[in-house]
């Protein structure tokens, strides 16, 4: 996760401390002593259809999924472990039945905790019971304006609807913000994104790149030009919000390689702010302190994987081990792998002067496309030029 707002302009963000070492909350000597931040698939059913869906997720039920009991078992030991937060998702995790019971008990643990959700379901006493819970933040999905979201989520209205979650947030104050997959169904669309981000005044921003998992196999990256096209025009709207004195956090998700990209462009518009960029992004490790380091998922079945795209890959199951257990044991050949994997990149990766601040890039894309989880990231947009000129 590159948080352009804090590399490229040098404002203070809420969660520096845990992504680059600074300020008051959390702070950390390095980025390897974090616990990760767990994202929970606790329900695989959705009242949604995605075209990008990484778990394939439809509306019916679906067996197997842990038990309110095995879930509070769960959330004990991740509160007891010290995880700096659990993202709720799914599916729909407002779709479960004891979805606002799981929460409330996170909170009396002090587990902190965020939502992942369509924002189709967050009606006014939905929110309030979540501002109550002290939900720290509720990141909804929205892949384009209109018709453009319907057709991406598979349902006429669905962009209403989380239209209507955004405005519930609001009115009560519960954080909340915008997450978006770039492809190439929707980057056409971004200026209007863009223009709702402004129109609505949406505090956070989230940018995810694609990843081939689930219903996403079926979709195309970005070409890479059209990639540095939405990077630059990201960044151009951020400094004019910046401008105006208005404070918006935004973010790139999967593909640690922004920072580089962000870095060559601050080189030429202030070499003293790419400086101090690049040493925030050597502290944070990129990719190379992502999956199975700073981040893990556990499935609606209690299975247990580096992150929520590599689920054909199953480290342990909950129901069999504490995650705790599961996460801190060195038996797993590519969750060893992942926590050494600087030696391990081939091609592009490999070689690629970046390293240290991308730290190669998002390796379940290599997985996905080479079969290989230590080859090129084909999700990589920087020309051969950038990654090995001195």
């Amino acid at each position: 996760m590159i948080n352009l707002t804090r590399l490229y302009l040098g404002a203070s963000q809420p969660a520096d401390g845990l992504r680059y070492g600074t300020g008051h909350h959390r702070p950390f000597a390095s980025a390897r002593e974090r616990r990760p931040v767990v994202v929970w698939n606790i329900t695989r059913r959705c009242n949604l259809s995605c075209m990008h869906c990484y778990s394939d997720s439809c509306n019916q039920n679906y067996e197997g999924e842990l038990s309110f009991e095995e879930c509070k078992g769960v959330i004990d030991d991740l509160a007891d472990f010290g995880v700096p937060a659990v993202l709720l998702s799914g599916g729909e995790p407002m779709i479960r039945q004891d979805f606002f019971s799981l929460a409330r008990y996170a909170a009396k643990r002090g587990l902190p905790f965020t939502l992942s959700t369509n924002g189709t379901l967050l009606s006014r006493p939905a929110v309030f019971s979540l501002r109550q819970m002290s939900c720290r933040y509720v990141g909804i999905s929205l892949d384009g304006i209109g018709k453009v979201h319907d057709k991406f989520r598979g349902r006429v209205g669905a962009f209403e609807r989380a239209v209507e979650g955004f405005r519930n947030c609001q009115k009560i104050g519960q954080k909340s913000g915008l997450r978006l997959t770039l492809s190439r169904n929707n980057i056409d669309d971004l200026d209007n994104v863009l223009k709702f981000i402004e129109d609505y005044d949406i505090p956070r921003v989230c940018f995810y790149h694609l990843v081939f998992s689930g219903r996403g196999s079926n979709l195309q990256l970005v070409e890479p030009e059209r990639t540095r096209m939405a990077l630059d025009k990201i960044l151009d709207r951020i400094k004019i919000w910046q401008s105006k004195g208005i404070e918006r956090e935004v973010l790139t998700v999967d593909q640690p390689a922004d920072g580089a990209y962000l870095y060559l462009r601050l080189q030429e518009e202030d070499p003293a702010r790419a400086d101090d960029a690049f040493k925030l992004m050597q502290w944070n490790g990129g990719g190379a302190n992502s999956s199975g380091v700073g981040i893990a998922n556990i499935d609606s079945q209690g299975n247990v994987h580096p992150d929520q795209f590599w689920q054909t890959h199953t480290i342990g199951n909950v129901r069999d081990h504490k995650f705790s257990e599961i996460w801190t044991q060195s038996s797993d050949e590519l969750l060893t792998g992942l926590r050494d994997r600087l030696p391990r990149l081939k091609g592009r990766c490999g070689s690629c002067r970046f390293q240290k601040v991308c730290g190669g890039g998002f390796r379940v894309r290599a997985a996905q496309v080479h079969n290989d989880p230590w080859a090129t990231d084909p999700g990589c947009y920087l020309t051969d030029e950038e990654t090995l000129a001195a």
